[in-house]
């Protein structure tokens, strides 16, 4: 057998594979010997078919198969010994004059090639890094939500500004008979919140849909309409008050603090606010991460330069799926992927290059890392190192729950690598400015 390749540009190959009839026929005899000794054909005794007979009927299979099996084989472990970086996969180059009758073969196979490129992670004017800081209103709201979750409500008779009241809102023509919990807040106009406040409990007030919410979901979601319904309705309804309560904030004490952070050392009202910014912020860096792979990703594919062997993707895009494209459609599935393809090799040359590896006993112990977490939500801190282990292996049985952990262990790895090697301009703000630069 000889193979060997030759570059017909940058971006493409040709691999040649002879084929002679010693490197298959071996093979191919034993195959055929191994019929005639379990071929059972009408008029011969098990086992004793003449072997013409055998090679007449299974002959040809046989060596197509087995001629199939030896290219690939050969074709493969060439292409892993000569280090030639492929995208996609060898293509078979058609032979018009092919006859399987002669003894020696000669095959062809196009290759699309890898490009060869350079990163640059030093961009002059520097990718936007976020800090976000949560600011005094986050922390506010923060502190009133916890006060709120561990508080109480003390029943009242009237209604008064900041009161949760329960109720009924009722329109028999309409078909509307729905139960909601409002706050006189809630409504829109400071006319309908006077109606409400000084109600008492089994008043009914009389309110006119008509910009009574401040959002139309708002009016859907309290009377049990659809939405679209909500935004055009002009009707007036009864609130049937059931209930009134007043929230009672929790006190901020050494055993609420207990109750939130049973593991903190947490004294005073500045500890808590302290600690509720610590995990604030630690949350908020998780989006300011995503962003920031967001824009290098951005920056790589739009700054980093490199022709790909387009003819071949788009014909390997061709007849590498279930079923065969048009023309027309393997140039349209290659143009919505070629972002993809082109990121995937920078990405790829960046690992490789700065030799990012994940390790077993990474994945191991982000896995362990995961139970550990949702085992929390549900109030178990402490789970025995033994059913650890033994929930770790069970999970890492499952193959794509193997990729998925390895390509978030990966995807750390890049990112702490862009926050140590890209030239980044980092920039504080609270979450509200983050959010409205990033997504508005």
């Amino acid at each position: 057998m000889d193979i060997k390749h030759e570059n017909t540009d940058t971006l493409n190959a040709v691999v040649k594979v002879d084929i002679n009839k010693e490197d298959y026929q071996p093979k191919v005899d034993k195959i055929l010997k191994d019929y005639k000794k379990s071929a059972n054909i009408p008029g011969f005794r098990k086992g004793h078919v003449p072997i013409g007979l055998i090679k007449k009927q299974y002959g040809k299979a046989v060596l197509v198969d087995e001629v199939n099996k030896l290219l690939q084989d050969a074709l493969n472990k060439y292409i892993t010994e000569e280090k030639l970086d492929i995208l996609g996969n060898p293509l078979p180059k058609q032979q018009d004059d092919f006859d399987w009758n002669n003894e020696n073969y000669q095959f062809e196979f196009e290759l699309g090639l890898a490009p060869r490129f350079d990163v640059d992670l030093n961009p002059k004017k520097g990718i936007k890094h976020y800090k976000i800081e949560a600011d005094k209103d986050m922390i506010d709201n923060q502190m009133k939500s916890i006060r709120k979750q561990y508080g109480k409500l003390a029943s009242q008779n009237e209604v008064k500004a900041g009161f949760l009241v329960q109720g009924k809102f009722v329109n028999e023509d309409e078909d509307i008979n729905h139960e909601a919990t409002i706050k006189p807040e809630d409504l829109k106009s400071k006319k309908d919140q006077k109606l409400l406040i000084g109600a008492k409990v089994n008043d009914s007030v009389t309110l006119n849909t008509k910009n009574l919410f401040k959002e139309a979901a708002d009016l859907a979601k309290n009377l049990g309409v659809e939405e679209d319904k909500a935004k055009d309705l002009k009707i007036d309804v009864n609130f049937e008050i059931s209930e009134v309560n007043q929230e009672i904030l929790a006190e901020l004490n050494e055993e609420l603090y207990a109750k939130l952070y049973p593991n903190a050392e947490i004294k005073t009202e500045k500890d808590l606010r302290d600690k509720i910014k610590e995990d604030a912020e630690s949350q908020l860096e998780q989006q300011s991460d995503q962003q920031l792979l967001n824009q290098v990703s951005e920056y790589l594919i739009e700054s980093v330069k490199f022709e790909l062997p387009t003819q071949f993707l788009q014909k390997w895009l061709r007849v590498s799926g279930e079923e065969e494209l048009s023309e027309e459609q393997a140039k349209e599935e290659f143009e919505k992927s070629e972002k993809g393809l082109r990121f995937q090799l920078i990405e790829g040359k960046i690992i490789k290059d700065n030799n990012l590896q994940v390790t077993i006993d990474e994945i191991k112990d982000t896995t362990k890392e995961r139970i550990k977490m949702q085992m929390a939500q549900f109030g178990q801190m402490d789970m025995p190192e033994e059913q650890l282990d033994s929930f770790t292996q069970n999970i890492l049985q499952k193959e794509e729950e193997v990729k998925k952990i390895s390509d978030q262990v990966m995807n750390k790895k890049l990112l702490d690598f862009y926050k140590n090697n890209v030239n980044l301009k980092v920039k504080k703000v609270n979450y509200e400015k983050f959010i409205d630069e990033v997504y508005k």
